[in-house]
């Protein structure tokens, strides 16, 4: 069977159409299907794409976004205690700075609840991930929320070496760089334990925070989030006191106790009560001693007196009678004369 060459062409036109149908759909398909970082690429590179919140970012940093996922950054917003006092001071939308990710306070909208990556990192960058994201960790960045802490980092001695606040917190998982804190601590504090007052705080199993960042017991929710955190890392005399209610104004007698804690501790209880008794003996027969020796003292008091005032008195008696003669014979001469 013979085509024509119209029939031809036309076949040839059908075929390019379908295939360039079939080739748009899957190209549709394709670009639906990628992540929403992908997209960098139809924007110039260094400009800003805008919030695209922290789920894109777990794509690629999976382990990180998973520490993020149960810290007060991730519930920064949902936090009952920030929504008891978002209540309480009439919803006041700058607290949605620090509360929030992408507040804009021209329109007081925002774009993700809570603190999330590009609260820190900034909105997300185009050429991300060859670009790094531009980010400067240091205690400035964490001051733009923490500023009480921060504050008072600044006056302490880790503030003045330049200690940055990475230095010791993970911000992602905002935890410790270390097991416990004590651990952290000693990383740089290495001879604090030789002293006395290291040494027997650790042995009742006192973390180095419990003393050097202190603060009273709340009882109600912070306000406006200004709380102390005791970040100065100085030891006043609220510390000592949270403690030692009864004994902080007895330091010399708790210096000589302690040493005889372990002692004390050992001792048998009715040797410790046989103890008392003999002491309180003791103490009864000298009292008893005491009273005897005042009746003795009384009667030898007594005796020397007795003695004493008859010699006295018989010599003065003596000398009345000398001098009594005396005068009688100076008057028989006057009158003979």
């Amino acid at each position: 069977m013979i085509r024509s060459p119209m029939n031809k062409r036309a076949s040839s036109w059908l075929t390019f159409a379908g295939v360039f149908a079939v080739s748009l759909a899957l190209g549709a398909a394709y670009g639906l299907a990628q992540p929403a970082a992908a997209s960098s690429a139809l924007v110039p590179a260094g400009q800003t794409m805008g919030y695209t919140g922290p789920e894109v970012c777990g794509a690629c940093h999976e382990e990180i976004h998973t520490l993020w996922q149960n810290t007060r950054h991730a519930r920064a917003f949902s936090s009952p205690i920030f929504q008891q006092n978002w209540e309480q001071i009439g919803s006041q939308f700058n607290c949605l700075q620090c509360h929030t990710t992408g507040y804009d306070p021209a329109l007081s909208t925002y774009e993700f609840e809570g603190v999330t990556c590009e609260s820190c990192h900034g909105p997300f960058q185009s050429g991300h991930p060859e670009q790094p994201m531009p980010i400067t960790a240091d205690a400035e960045l964490c001051a733009t929320c923490h500023k009480t802490t921060t504050d008072e980092w600044r006056a302490s001695k880790h503030g003045e070496v330049g200690i940055q606040c990475q230095s010791c917190h993970d911000p992602h998982a905002q935890k410790p760089r270390a097991e416990t804190v004590t651990a952290l601590c000693g990383n740089c504090h290495k001879e604090t334990g030789s002293s006395f007052t290291h040494g027997t705080h650790a042995e009742a199993g006192l973390q180095c925070s419990n003393c050097h960042m202190f603060t009273d017991p709340r009882t109600s929710p912070p306000i406006e989030g200004l709380v102390p955190t005791g970040h100065t890392f100085s030891v006043g005399s609220q510390a000592c006191i949270g403690c030692h209610q009864d004994s902080v104004h007895t330091r010399d007698t708790i210096l000589q106790l302690s040493g005889e804690v372990t002692s004390l501790e050992q001792l048998d209880v009715d040797e410790l009560r046989q103890h008392v008794q003999q002491q309180e003996q003791a103490i009864t027969e000298l009292e008893a001693r005491s009273s005897t020796r005042l009746y003795v003292g009384l009667a030898q008091g007594g005796i020397v007196g007795l003695a004493t005032g008859s010699a006295a008195a018989w010599v003065v008696s003596r000398r009345l009678k000398v001098v009594d003669i005396e005068s009688s014979e100076n008057d028989e001469e006057e009158d003979a004369g």
